[in-house]
């Protein structure tokens, strides 16, 4: 492959079946990029060779369990795409086991892996075992990913979040912050989890109870606790040691999961304060789990 003269970028999306890989191909759609489902991996080069051809500057193509005998040949193809300066983003979309079996029951849709022939009984156990396969199958793409967990997200929180990943500037590392519940499980996607449950709850006080950290009211009163402006001191002098060797590590995306009890206030208080400090030195980006933001 020969370097294109125009930057190319590819968003290269992968991840387990009914996660909700159609779902952020249409949101790359909507944001202008030529988008390809169940590209083979072997044609991969020839298909951005071809694009590059054609002018395209923005190209995303979605990959899985479908192609299985051609998926360790991702790895080299991308090797190949970033040593002809092609920018090479990789998403992996990821639901937990039970969120599947819901979902696959739901639509009454075979898993991609699952036996053609498979009786009424065995059905349920066949789909626990193809969502097993898979994730054996899909392992070492997972670890090149930046993983979204899609377990809690309706589509179009995910429309939203893909866009913003693609659409942020321009920068070899970007800094997302999450807020979440513990009681609705820890972000499987998250390379850092700090638990911020120790610290003075706001859902005790009557008059804050049905407030949020993003009002005033519930910020000021955190804001004068001791132990919140230590642990974010804490969390930002941690992660101040090593976002740089994190970037000179060539990654792309850090997702930092703040958790409190109920993801209301605590937690996100915490990521707003921590976006507002790193975002001066880092493109930052925040969520917000559990109140759809």
């Amino acid at each position: 492959m020969t370097s294109p003269n125009s930057p190319i970028e590819l968003i290269l999306i992968t991840g387990v079946s009914g996660s909700g890989k159609s779902v952020a191909l249409h949101a790359l759609e909507d944001a202008r990029y030529f988008c390809v489902d169940n590209l083979p991996p072997e044609l991969l080069i020839d298909f951005v060779d071809l694009e590059t051809q054609k002018g395209s500057t923005k190209l995303a193509i979605a990959m899985d369990s479908r192609s299985a005998e051609s998926l360790p040949l991702i790895p080299e193809q991308i090797a190949k795409l970033k040593k002809a300066n092609v920018d090479v983003r990789l998403l992996f979309l990821d639901t937990q086991t039970s969120t599947l079996i819901r979902r696959f029951s739901e639509s009454r849709r075979p898993h991609p892996l699952s036996k053609p022939n498979a009786s009424h009984a065995d059905i349920e156990r066949d789909l626990q075992q193809s969502i097993d396969l898979e994730r054996e199958l899909l392992c070492d793409l997972r670890e090149l990913s930046h993983i979204i967990d899609t377990s809690l997200l309706r589509n179009s929180q995910l429309q939203s979040h893909i866009k913003n990943l693609v659409f942020a500037p321009e920068a070899q590392l970007t800094l997302i912050f999450e807020s979440f519940a513990f009681k609705k499980g820890i972000p499987v996607h998250a390379d850092y989890v700090f638990d911020v449950r120790m610290l003075p709850n706001p859902h005790y006080e009557p008059e804050l109870k049905a407030l949020t950290g993003l009002d005033e009211p519930v910020a000021s009163w955190l804001g004068q606790e001791p132990l919140v402006g230590k642990m974010t001191n804490h969390i930002e002098e941690f992660l101040s040691q090593w976002l740089q060797a994190l970037n000179s590590d060539h990654r792309s995306y850090v997702t930092v999961a703040i958790g409190c009890t109920g993801g209301q206030h605590r937690s996100v208080f915490l990521v707003e304060q921590l976006t507002q400090r790193f975002s001066q030195k880092w493109v930052t980006l925040k969520r917000h789990r559990e109140l759809g933001l």
